[in-house]
């Protein structure tokens, strides 16, 4: 088990299993609002589903109505359970905000594994 401290974005938390991947992400255009499945061409997680997951990557990227897609995939429930970032950006802040996902950032995404069972508390994420 391993505790790491970041900053929070958004508080709460959430317990599920890590999705990762060393890209960043834009939400709007490469995430389906509707299953949640990422659908960006060329992107390592094409065809894999967020939803439920603890959603680990190094920064979000693209249009700002990626705070309105996540806000979308939380309405139909097909949302991360919470999110990680190495360096979050303004977009995928507001989108977690407005979303109610519990998010944190500042920490080392390099160690978290898909498949990792993840614990996000506030500023605290548990690795086991």
């Amino acid at each position: 088990m391993e505790q790491l401290k970041g900053r929070i974005i958004y508080k709460g938390k959430a317990e599920a299993e890590a999705l990762v991947t060393s890209m960043p992400i834009s939400f709007y255009g490469g995430v389906d609002p509707n299953t949640g499945v990422v659908i960006e061409k060329g992107h390592e997680l094409n065809g894999v589903s967020v939803k439920d997951k603890v959603l680990v990557f190094p920064q979000g990227k693209g249009s700002t109505v990626g705070s309105y897609t996540l806000y979308r995939m939380k309405k139909n429930g097909v949302a991360p359970a919470a999110m990680i970032n190495k360096e979050t950006e303004t977009i995928i802040a507001v989108g977690a905000i407005i979303s109610e996902i519990p998010f944190v950032d500042k920490v080392d995404v390099s160690k978290f594994k898909t498949g990792a069972k993840v614990t996000v508390e506030n500023d605290t994420v548990t690795i086991r």
